[in-house]
């Protein structure tokens, strides 16, 4: 007789599925027969990493025979001087993902409850049920914007975490500091805040800097090198929170979970201000032309603060199959409940060229589906 294995798993597993990435340029290039795709669905930084970056790359790959610094102290130290902290206040992590994830299974189970925005990022949603709490997921205001007053108003004495991504994933919204700090002091003191800042280098020069500026014991900011330091394919993130609170989450970390070329990397890439300002700008000036085409073919799906844009059309599920036909790659947000919405990342010049060609002519042929 077979044996039921789902039976046999913890609960929650029951509720889980696994988190889908942005199709893979290589499985599209099967799909449809082409030589040639480009891919705007994860938010990647086109331009890639830092010249310097590669460089300690390669000199670095003739010591991967060693297992890494197990605590990343050298990171670690360039963290803090940058941000002007103690390295106990830092914690790494194989991509902000990890980080996230430990901070929730370290303070939420089951019975507690964790709280965020109903278009937050998935994974906090995932990460939740993974620890066995209750995902509490709060409506957003008017334009896909948090509801900080909501969300304070849904905390319950079984609330352990609440997760704010600022800007948000997949919205693109912000929220300014004046407004999170207001959020920060009408919460409970013993409650863990995460705030999310994936994309934080694209606003920096509009908000504070939230590490210094924000105050409440219980806040946890998260970074990574993901986004605008072109580092995703090494996994790379980190948290900046109380000494305490990081000792205890660093109890649940896996051992070396960040290897030693990711390690290299970063520090290389967080020392090369130049170019993140650069491609920065380039990502700035490419949004702003997209969005403006958007917005006169009259599908902009709403402002975004990060490295992407928002298309919504009523028959976005048919602008997606065309595009992907034509070898481009945008993510839809089917799975946060916006069907009609696609997220799609800025490019280069040459690869946003290529999208509003083809949506110039695909916007007329879905208004005739339509």
């Amino acid at each position: 007789m077979p044996i039921d294995w789902s039976a046999r798993a913890v609960g929650q597993s029951q509720r889980l599925h696994p988190y889908v990435p942005g199709k893979p340029i290589e499985m599209l290039l099967v799909e449809k027969g082409l030589s040639k795709a480009i891919k705007l669905a994860s938010n990647e930084n086109p331009h890639g990493p830092a010249p310097s970056a590669i460089a300690v790359l390669k000199q670095a790959a003739e010591s991967v025979h060693r297992y890494p610094d197990g605590d990343a102290g050298d990171l670690k130290q360039a963290l803090a001087r940058k941000h002007k902290i103690s390295t106990e206040n830092i914690f790494i992590g194989n991509g902000s993902n990890e980080v996230l994830e430990l901070m929730i299974r370290t303070f939420a189970g089951n019975g507690d409850e964790v709280i965020y925005s109903e278009r937050g990022f998935i994974v906090y949603a995932l990460a939740a049920t993974a620890a066995g709490a209750a995902g509490v997921a709060v409506p957003e205001a008017d334009g896909l914007t948090h509801d900080l007053h909501a969300m304070v108003a849904s905390v319950t004495s079984r609330t352990k975490v609440i997760c704010i991504a600022n800007p948000n994933n997949p919205t693109g919204t912000l929220h300014d500091a004046s407004a999170i700090q207001d959020f920060l002091d009408a919460l409970p003191r013993g409650l863990v805040v995460i705030l999310d800042e994936a994309y934080y280098e694209f606003v920096a020069d509009k908000i504070e800097d939230s590490i210094n500026a924000l105050q409440h014991p219980g806040l946890i900011i998260c970074r990574t090198f993901s986004k605008a330091y072109g580092l995703a394919g090494l996994r790379v993130g980190y948290a900046v929170g109380d000494a305490e609170i990081l000792g205890l989450v660093n109890r649940f970390r896996e051992p070396f979970n960040v290897n030693l070329l990711a390690q290299k990397a970063a520090i290389a890439a967080l020392d090369d201000t130049a170019w993140v300002q650069k491609t920065v700008a380039k990502c700035k000036a490419g949004r702003q032309r997209l969005e403006t085409a958007l917005e006169e073919w009259g599908v902009l799906g709403g402002k975004s603060f990060g490295n992407f844009v928002l298309l919504r059309h009523q028959e976005a599920a048919f602008v997606l199959q065309k595009l992907e036909d034509q070898g481009i790659i945008p993510r839809p947000l089917a799975p946060y409940c916006m069907p009609d919405y696609l997220r799609i990342t800025v490019g280069t010049a040459e690869e946003n060229n290529r999208l509003l060609a083809a949506l110039s002519s695909i916007l007329g042929q879905a208004a005739d589906v339509a």
